[in-house]
């Protein structure tokens, strides 16, 4: 034995966050075919510390969601060529665990087609334009996060 095997080690600190499980990154994909309110989307949701993934049309959507599990997913119902009911119900038949993972939004509150898809799927909708503490408030819900 050694001289320095008798030394006392210093004490290891571990931090521990208050809940271990929620110390995850939560990952958020973003559909949205306008490109600066994605991007306001995506700087807001990174200050909270989400990770996300921007994309502008259901067909990307569905190729990240093919890829990869999101624990959300906020979706703009009107977009060129696949809207959102469209990107859901491709979601439905691919990756249907990713269903209840959904918050919709919309500036066409008054679009029966859409407030009828809405009600049938028992889908969180928020109506452009919105305030971002509603956001959060339904990604809290989607993915079971709390502040």
């Amino acid at each position: 034995m050694q001289e320095n095997d008798l030394k006392p080690q210093e004490p290891r600190t571990h931090e521990i966050p208050d809940d271990p499980l929620s110390s995850k990154r939560q990952t958020v994909l973003v559909l949205e075919d306008n490109a600066a309110f994605a991007e306001a989307l995506k700087d807001t949701l990174e200050g909270q510390n989400y990770s996300v993934t921007v994309v502008p049309s259901g067909v990307e959507g569905v190729q990240k969601i093919l890829h990869s599990d999101f624990d959300a997913i906020v979706c703009d119902m009107v977009m060129p060529n696949f809207p959102g009911d469209m990107f859901y119900l491709a979601v439905q038949r691919a990756r249907p665990h990713l269903c209840k993972r959904f918050v919709f939004m919309t500036g066409h509150q008054d679009n029966p087609k859409i407030a009828q898809f809405i009600q049938e799927v028992r889908g969180i909708v928020l109506w452009k334009p919105f305030k971002m503490p509603l956001l959060f408030e339904a990604l809290d819900t989607v993915t079971g996060r709390s502040k």
